[in-house]
């Protein structure tokens, strides 16, 4: 374990002081219901939002609130959380017991889960500092991407319906499948003069996006 302590400290580019701390953030519940990583996780999300909004700001100092709050939505999600998790390769460093594969959480978030976790012990052992040289290391390529437009296919959709038959995309929800810690919802849409997509997603939200950018692919708008 050592060894691996070692490798994840330099990896992650940043050496703990308190090594129990480093410890408790890969703890997870499955492996200890007492001592495990969920209070750190719980800190190291709050972190995260504040060393983001902030640097956002900095950044787009005369941006509207609004697009803001998307780019913000969009680097401290869970999908990215994983994305950066996997990057550092947390899976191979965290501490599970059996009983991890059977709860409710999928895999994937117990691992994102684990980063907020590393983060807020960075946090408690070097402070805000060590964290924000951490977060802005590794989500560097993400604030980067952020400077992309961020119009959502659903809302080019409804942009490009609106504009060119003053009416909205028609969707229709289909069905839920799948157990219910891990469901699939399909649903379609339709605008005037086109086909129906069908689009699937694990929320109806997801599922009506992925039909949009579908149908945006059929009429060559993305």
């Amino acid at each position: 374990m050592k060894n691996l302590i070692k490798e994840l400290q330099l990896t992650i580019n940043y050496n703990f002081q308190n090594l129990d701390l480093l410890n408790r953030s890969l703890i997870h519940k499955s492996f200890d219901n007492q001592n495990n990583n969920e209070k750190l996780e719980f800190l190291g999300d709050r972190v995260l939002g504040l060393i983001i909004s902030k640097k956002l700001l900095e950044i787009y100092p005369e941006e509207k609130e609004g697009i803001i709050d998307k780019k913000y939505a969009n680097l401290v999600n869970k999908k990215t959380c994983l994305n950066i998790a996997k990057k550092i390769d947390i899976k191979k460093f965290m501490i599970l017991g059996g009983s991890h594969q059977f709860l409710e959480r999928s895999e994937d978030k117990i691992i994102s889960d684990c980063l907020e976790a590393l983060i807020g012990a960075i946090f408690l052992d070097g402070g805000l500092k060590s964290a924000e040289k951490f977060i802005l290391s590794f989500w560097k390529e993400n604030l980067q991407n952020s400077t992309l437009p961020l119009i959502d296919a659903k809302t080019k959709l409804q942009e490009y319906s609106l504009k060119k038959f003053k009416e909205l995309p028609k969707y229709k929800f289909y069905k839920k499948t799948g157990p219910q810690h891990k469901p699939t919802f399909k649903t379609d849409v339709q605008i005037q003069n086109s086909k129906k997509f069908v689009g699937t997603g694990t929320s109806k939200k997801s599922a009506q996006q992925n039909a949009a950018n579908k149908l945006l692919i059929e009429l060559k708008i993305i």
